[in-house]
This record gives C-alpha cells, structure tokens and sequence, in this order.
C-alpha cells in the first residue's frame, strides 16, 4: 500500500535525489567528501523483515561543503576508498550499534564515532528516536514515514531518497545540542567511553542451536516435538539463505510449531493443516514434509531443555541463593537510586548481567578494591566502575547484615 503521509515543509523542499550506483560515480564522489570539512554524518538502510542479510542496501553520508549523497552498496560494491579517506574523522550515527555491522561487511569502519541516540540517552533525554530528538532540541519535525521500508527495491522511490537523505542532514547539528547537553551535565567524558565501547563491542557468538530462538517453542512438550521443530527450521533457514528473503516472511514461526505439535503423517495431511500459513508454506510443501519426516524419524533427539553456563533467572534466585537474590534487590535498589540522581538510564550505570554475575558470586573478602577489579574484568567501563562500587559494596555489606538478623539462634 502506497505511503500517504504527506511531507514535512523541509521534506517537500528537498530537490530531487540522484544516487550514485556505479564504481565511477563513487570514485567521483571522494573529491567531493575530501572538499568537506568536520565531522561525517553516515547512516545506512538495510531490509530488515525482508531479506535474510542484513547488508546495506543504501548508505547516506553528509558533510559541511559535501552536502549529501547517497550510495547504492550493493552496485558498488566494497568502499575502501571511502574509508581510507574518512577513517580517522569523527563520524556521527543514530544508534550506531544498528548500522555499523552493515557498514563494516563494505569495509567502513571508522576509529571514532559519536552516536546521537545513545548521547541522547545519556543525557536524560525521554526520547531518543531521530525524529523526537530532532524535534525537541533543533525544532525541525520529520515524517518518519519509511523507515520499515524495503530498502532492496529498485529503483527507490524519489521520496524514500528524500527520507533517507533527511535522516542525516542535520545529524551533525543534532550531534553538536547533544554534545553541549553533555558537557553541562559533566557527561562528555562518560560519552566518550560508551561511544568507545560501542566501537569496540564484539559480535555476540552464534549460538549452537540457533532453532531454540523459535517463538513458541516452549509450547512443545515433548523432544520429538522439538526435532520436528528443529528440522522444520533448519530447512526454513536453508532456503530462506538461498533466497535472500526473511525467513519469518517464507514461513512463520508459529507454523513451525504447529507443525511440530500436529506432527502430520502424510503430506496431504500437513497441507490441510489451516494454521500452516506463510508465503511458501504451499509452493515449498515438499520441503517442509521432508523437514518434518527427518524430525519424526531421526534418533537424535534434541533435550528440551539446555544449560548455556548462564546464571539461573532472578526469579528463582530466592529459592536457589536467598543470599544472593538479597544482593541483588538491595543492590538494584540503590543502582537505581543513583541512576536517578545522575540522570542516566539504570540500564546504562551498569549493564544488569554485570550486577547479577557480581551479586550471584560476589569477591570475597568483600572490599571496594575487590569489586573495582571484579567489575572491570566483567568489562563495565571506568565511570560505571566509579560510578558504582562502593555502592555496591553497601548493598552488599547490607544484604549480609539483614542476613544475619534473620539467622535462627544458635542452639
């Protein structure tokens, strides 16, 4: 369904948009970008919901005397030449943890960045979405009205350029109210360490049976259920890859598991299954009987349940641990306080694994020095170290003491 939204004034006076889709054009392109002076605002589209790769199907840049233009990855193809000449200026994204795997899988990766939403985020601000941000601080209104677009059509529709070229011509201006926010909270060097820590993040590792991540899995009961619902994705996973399409769109996750509940005997009877939907549930039938055949008949029956080595839920904690789960309320408690005081999100003062993993096993003997050290190999960065030790501590030294209050005397 078209999109009937109708364009903010600084949507509307955009001219229209050209991209550049070829080797020699993007070549051209670098005399124009090394012309430009400060910082780099950078974003890129993908297809998420659409395609199984999260690769960048658009990438937008703009610079003060470049202007902006937008690139066309997959016709270009790698952009070296662009990242030699760019790496080591500063560059500005919008949640740069989104974009920055698209942008290093066509080689650009920058040494320094400055993210607007998370600067947002640590500012106080209540939203922190590109438009909201824009909104408040510069009092310009965008019409976010393609954001879950197919970003993989082509050609692109000239207001979907215009929405993209938006998206960062003024991100080095929102970057700049930002960056002031911060210095008058005494939060620039805070900043500088999360943006630092978003650059340096790792990918998390694929995990060994990626098939338990099914929605609704937990609705089945029985480990043949749960082979039958592990052939199923496997299959959907296989063909989805091939076909560069969304495995969701191709076929449900709630077919799979019903599926996997019915366990049909026969073809004919998983094609009458109503609930079996998805846009190859018909046209790829084959393939997802002979998914459900190896599932009913393979030996190698899958556990339903898994130990990754994580710590157990919170919620059991009482049952499990009751010094520990003290800890950890106590401690919440107080982290929470002090997010409040500083004006930083509780989630960003210290990440809540870090507070379980040292609440569940504290360092003993308990001390500052000890819990400093602790939160440091845990990878918290130093102004949450600083920020929350001794806290910590306290709770902790609390939680022991509430402890030893409730004991049942010695008999």
């Amino acid at each position: 369904m078209a999109d009937t939204t109708p364009p903010t004034p600084a949507e509307a006076a955009r001219e229209p948009i050209d991209v550049i889709d070829t080797r020699e054009e993007f070549l051209a392109a670098l005399d124009a970008v090394a012309a430009g002076t400060g910082p780099i605002a950078i974003d890129a589209e993908r297809a998420s919901g659409y395609r199984y790769s999260q690769r960048a199907y658009l990438i937008q840049l703009h610079r003060e005397g470049t202007g902006t233009l937008l690139f066309d990855p997959p016709a270009i193809g790698r952009f070296d030449e662009l990242n030699d000449l760019i790496r080591d200026e500063e560059w500005v994204l919008h949640a740069a943890s989104q974009d920055l795997p698209s942008l290093r899988e066509v080689g650009l990766n920058p040494t320094r960045i400055f993210d607007t939403e998370l600067g947002a985020r640590l500012a106080g601000m209540a939203r922190v979405g590109l438009g909201a941000a824009l909104e408040e601080l510069l009092g310009i209104t965008l019409a976010k009205a393609h954001s879950a677009a197919d970003w993989s059509t082509r050609p692109l529709p000239q207001p979907w350029l215009v929405y993209a070229a938006l998206d960062v011509d003024l991100l080095v201006e929102l970057r700049d109210a930002i960056a002031a926010l911060l210095e008058e909270q005494g939060k620039t060097e805070i900043a500088s360490q999360e943006f630092a820590a978003v650059l340096d993040k790792q990918p998390k590792p694929e995990l060994a049976d990626p098939w338990r991540r099914l929605s609704g899995l937990h609705s089945l009961k029985t480990p043949r259920g749960f082979a039958i619902a592990r052939a199923l994705w496997l299959a959907r996973d296989e063909y989805a890859r091939g076909v560069d399409t969304s495995p969701g769109r191709l076929l449900p996750d709630a077919s799979i598991v019903v599926a996997a509940q019915a366990a049909p005997a026969s073809k004919h009877e998983l094609a009458g299954l109503k609930t079996f939907t998805g846009r190859a549930s018909r046209s790829e039938l084959e393939r997802w009987w002979r998914a459900i055949e190896s599932g009913t008949t393979t030996d190698d029956l899958p556990p339903l349940r898994v130990s990754d080595g994580s710590l157990p839920p919170a919620r059991v904690w009482s049952d499990r641990n009751p010094e520990a789960d003290r800890r950890l309320r106590l401690a919440r408690a107080s982290i929470t306080e002090l997010s409040t005081e500083l004006t930083i999100p509780v989630e960003r003062l210290l990440t809540p694994e870090i507070l379980r993993r040292v609440a569940w096993a504290p360092p003993e003997p308990l001390t500052v020095d000890a819990v400093v050290e602790f939160l440091a190999d845990a990878g918290a960065r130093p102004w949450q170290v600083a920020a929350t030790a001794q806290v910590i501590v306290g709770a902790f030294v609390e939680a022991a003491q509430t402890t030893e209050d409730t004991a049942p005397p010695a008999s």
